[in-house]
Order: structure tokens, then C-alpha cells, then sequence
């Protein structure tokens, strides 16, 4: 039993290898730009997946972009399914278009270094690393995210997490303009 234990945990950890970066969405999309994404008030839902251990973690968050020149400032206020709040601060700053694609750079509170944002029409790619705090300790984890336009226009943001490059979960979050 534990050898077929183990094979099974060796071969879900294989299968998850194969997965560093989500899929591009399929069929036809609006274009979007990272001004799209995040300027601006929205509010949204999301959940993180970690399948190996079959737990997810909910969330809601408020988000508050602003745009002043060749900088975007995005506020994250989350709240959590067992009552965790959050604020997190994103700063993009515009970088120079590499082969036609816009692209930026960006911290938040909790990255290490410097995330890549690079704009190519239909698809953000979005990559960084946090250390991410939880009960206590610190975990540094990877993200490679891609968000589009959904066809109802809500911005998604699919995203693999990693830990010592291997796909550990998954995160979808949905977000909507807020009224006013």
C-alpha cells in the first residue's frame, strides 16, 4: 500500500511538472492591456486549489488601480474565507516594448525581486515570486499567471503556483467593475 501510495503521489507531482504555466484561454477574445485589467475600481471572488492534498482557500477581494503617467498602483484589500484580511500594493511601471509587446515590471509587498508583465493582445502574462505568509511561517512560492477578458467581460486571472519549481496549486480569480 505505501509503494502504491508513493508511486501515485510521484506520478500526480510528474503530471503537475507538466504544468509551469496556465494555457492560453481558448476561442476568441477581446484584447486587453494591463490599464484594462486593473485601473480603476473592481471587485472580485477567487479560490487557490492545492489538488495533491484536495484543500482550496477562498477569497474576495476589492481592488483600487490607479494610473498616473507610466506607473499603475493597484490596492488589494482581500478577505478570506476564515476571516484573514489582507491589503497588498502592486506597482507596475511601464518598461520598453520588447518585439512589439508592451511589457511592465512590478512589486507588490510580498514579491521577491521584480515580477515580468508582458501584454501580447488577448492574454496577460504575469510572473513573480511571494513569500507568502500563513500560519506563522513563510513559504516562497512561484506564480505564472495569464488574465484575460471573459466573454461576459470580467477579467480572469488563472495562475499555477509553484514551490521549488513544482506546480504545488492553482488560483482563479474573477473580477467585475464595481458600480459607482
Amino acid at each position: 500500500m505505501l509503494l502504491a501510495r508513493r508511486s501515485f503521489v510521484l506520478g500526480s507531482l510528474a503530471l503537475a511538472g507538466c504544468a509551469r504555466v496556465p494555457a492560453a484561454p481558448e476561442g476568441p477574445r477581446a484584447p486587453i492591456t494591463l490599464e484594462d485589467a486593473f485601473a480603476g475600481r473592481s471587485r472580485g471572488a477567487g479560490v487557490f486549489r492545492v489538488p495533491i492534498t484536495g484543500t482550496e482557500r477562498r477569497f474576495r477581494a476589492d481592488l483600487d488601480g490607479r494610473l498616473e503617467g507610466d506607473r499603475l498602483t493597484v490596492v488589494e484589500d482581500f478577505v478570506y474565507d476564515d476571516g484573514e484580511e489582507n491589503t497588498l500594493t502592486w506597482v507596475f511601471d511601464r518598461a520598453p516594448d520588447v518585439n512589439g509587446e508592451r511589457r511592465w515590471t512590478g512589486t507588490r509587498d510580498d514579491t521577491v525581486g521584480t515580477a515580468t508583465v508582458r501584454e501580447l493582445g488577448t492574454e496577460i502574462r504575469l510572473s513573480y515570486v511571494v513569500d507568502f505568509e500563513s500560519a506563522g511561517s513563510v513559504t516562497r512560492l512561484g506564480f505564472e499567471d495569464v488574465i484575460y477578458f471573459g466573454e461576459d467581460g470580467r477579467v480572469i486571472n488563472d495562475a499555477i503556483v509553484t514551490r521549488w519549481g513544482i506546480p504545488v496549486g492553482t488560483v482563479r480569480f474573477e473580477l467585475l467593475r464595481a458600480a459607482g
